[in-house]
C-alpha cells in the first residue's frame, strides 16, 4: 500500500477528523482529547496511534502526571513525497479518498446538529462545470481560507474565540459517457 493511501486510510474515520481539528489549535495527550471528545482514554489512544503512524501527528513533548509520563501530539501536514512515492492503482485510491469522503459527510453532520441558528453561515453544494480558469482562481480561494483558519486556530475553549465549523472538498470529476437515449433526448432539446 501507498504512504498516500495509507495517510487517507488513517483519515477515513469521524473520531480522527475531529482529533486532528482539535490538535490544529494546539498539542495535547490522549487523556486531554478523550475528555475533550467524551470518547475513553484507549478510544484516543488508539486514533492518536494510527494518526501518529500515518504522519498526520508529531510528538511534541511529554509531561509527567501521576507518575506516568503523558507524551503531547500536534497536528502537522504531512509532506507531499510527489514522485518519490509509489504510485496506487487507482481504484484503491478512489476507494481510499471515497473512505475519507464518507468520515467527512459523517463528521459534517454532527457539526451540522450544533449550528447556532440566525448566525452567518455560507454552504455550497454544486457538481458544475467551469473555465479552468475559474477552477483554479476558486481553489485558490478556498486553500487560502483553510490556510487562515488553520494557522490562526487557538486551544478548544479559549476565552474570547468561537466554536466554528469548515468543510470543504473540491475535485475535479471524470465526465461519465451519457447512454444513447440521454443523448437523443439532449438532440431533441428534450428534458431527461
Amino acid at each position: 500500500m501507498s504512504l498516500e493511501v495509507a495517510g487517507l486510510r488513517a483519515l477515513a474515520h469521524p473520531t480522527r477528523l475531529r482529533i486532528l481539528s482539535l490538535l490544529t489549535g494546539t498539542a495535547m495527550s490522549a487523556a486531554e482529547i478523550a475528555r475533550e471528545l467524551d470518547i475513553t482514554q484507549a478510544n484516543a489512544s488508539y486514533h492518536v496511534r494510527t494518526l501518529a503512524a500515518a504522519s498526520y501527528l508529531v510528538e511534541v513533548g511529554e509531561e509527567n502526571i501521576r507518575g506516568g509520563v503523558a507524551k503531547r501530539y500536534a497536528y502537522v501536514l504531512p509532506e507531499r513525497k510527489g514522485s518519490q512515492a509509489r504510485r496506487s492503482e487507482p481504484e484503491v485510491m478512489e476507494e481510499a479518498q471515497v473512505l475519507v469522503y464518507q468520515a467527512m459527510a459523517e463528521e459534517l453532520i454532527r457539526r451540522a446538529r450544533q449550528a447556532v441558528p440566525a448566525q452567518p453561515q455560507h454552504w455550497t453544494d454544486a457538481e458544475l462545470w467551469v473555465d479552468q480558469e475559474d477552477w483554479d482562481h476558486a481553489m485558490r480561494l478556498v486553500r487560502e481560507a483553510s490556510d487562515v483558519l488553520h494557522r490562526r486556530a487557538h486551544p478548544p475553549r479559549t476565552d474570547g474565540t468561537i466554536h466554528v465549523s469548515a468543510t470543504a472538498a473540491l475535485f475535479r470529476m471524470r465526465d461519465e459517457p451519457r447512454s444513447t437515449d440521454q443523448a437523443n433526448r439532449s438532440d431533441r432539446g428534450e428534458e431527461a
